[in-house]
């Protein structure tokens, strides 16, 4: 299944940047698509004012994903780790969250959904991993407790 392949034509108006400063903090980021059709998140990390995270999010209607096992995520960044974090309801406040690590080579990460962990707000919670049954949100978030200026390329969004 495919949740986003990004294209030149794409619309990524449903994309939607949320940083620390609901919190106080000054980070900064930006989701755009680039001339060769690919999805960047981009902007600046700060940890000033208890700062230190930028999350770009893509909510959808309700998708059936109980024939699937995990998502394939086709990237290229800048060495930096990064979270990939599902909700299986837009509604629910905490996410299932993966982490992975990025190069500056065209990589495919592909995550179990049994790896993913729940987590509200950094803390992780006492119930089990992503069940794998529906999904309503996904979303890349980078928050590694340093300042620092990062740049992830998104070239699509798999289920198998």
């Amino acid at each position: 299944m495919v949740l986003f392949n990004f294209n030149t034509s794409s619309d990524i108006s449903n994309w939607k940047t949320i940083n620390d400063v609901v919190m106080g903090g000054k980070s900064t980021s930006l989701f755009t698509l680039n001339d060769a059709g690919l999805g960047v998140f981009s902007g600046q990390v700060v940890l000033e004012n208890n700062g230190g995270f930028a999350m770009v999010q893509f909510p959808f209607h309700t998708k059936n994903t109980s024939t699937f096992t995990k998502v394939c995520l086709k990237i290229k960044g800048d060495g930096k780790t990064y979270q990939f974090r599902i909700k299986s309801l837009s509604t629910d406040k905490h996410s299932y969250i993966a982490s992975f690590t990025t190069t500056s080579n065209w990589t495919t990460i592909e995550i179990p959904f049994s790896s993913m962990y729940p987590a509200f707000r950094g803390k992780t919670l006492d119930v089990p991993n992503y069940p794998g049954a529906q999904m309503e949100q996904i979303a890349f978030l980078i928050g590694n407790k340093k300042e620092a200026v990062f740049k992830l390329e998104i070239d699509s969004i798999l289920l198998k």
